[in-house]
């Protein structure tokens, strides 16, 4: 048995049925890209997934797999839970945050366009033109794209989180 089996064995009183699929560099030969599509399909259709730090391959034409992953399956919410508890050491007391975190806008849209292409080039004149302003010519681009829906969408499943969970105050 799997490391990981035996620990979740141990912690949890629920009997598991495996459906192992693997993703990252280690699958890249066998498959022709890091994410198979028999990963996505087994996590729609078990609609879970205990995932581990995945390796992206350099030139395989993905920015990430784990923000192939968050787009692909909109995984939109990073929820983070922080809470400090008695008898394990802490700088901090009395600790219990939910960090609800918008997951597939911003930089994670992985719009990129890599310095001296032409359409970097194309970017840097359009700028000029329009706001004035002097790009370098050695510029490459990471856009971070923030758009009302998403917005609305993330502080939505903030308050609802907030609500099911009983949590007093979002900020």
């Amino acid at each position: 048995m799997p490391p990981l089996h035996q620990i979740v064995a141990v912690f949890s009183p629920v009997a598991f049925q495996w459906d192992l699929a693997y993703a990252g560099a280690g699958v890249l030969d066998k498959y022709g890209t890091p994410l198979p599509e028999y990963v996505l399909e087994s996590i729609r259709k078990n609609k879970v997934a205990l995932k581990g730090p995945i390796t992206t391959p350099v030139g395989s034409g993905f920015r990430s797999v784990n923000i192939a992953l968050r787009k692909i399956l909109d995984l939109y919410a990073c929820v983070r839970p922080c809470k400090t508890y008695p008898g394990v050491s802490s700088l901090y007391k009395n600790v219990d945050i939910v960090i609800i975190r918008e997951n597939t806008e911003d930089l994670y849209i992985g719009i990129e366009f890599e310095e001296g292409t032409p359409e970097a080039a194309k970017l840097i004149k359009l700028i000029a033109e329009t706001k004035g302003n002097a790009v370098r010519e050695d510029s490459g681009f990471s856009l971070k794209t923030i758009s009302e829906t998403g917005s609305r969408r993330i502080v939505k499943f903030a308050f609802e989180y907030a609500r099911a969970y009983q949590r007093k105050k979002v900020t």
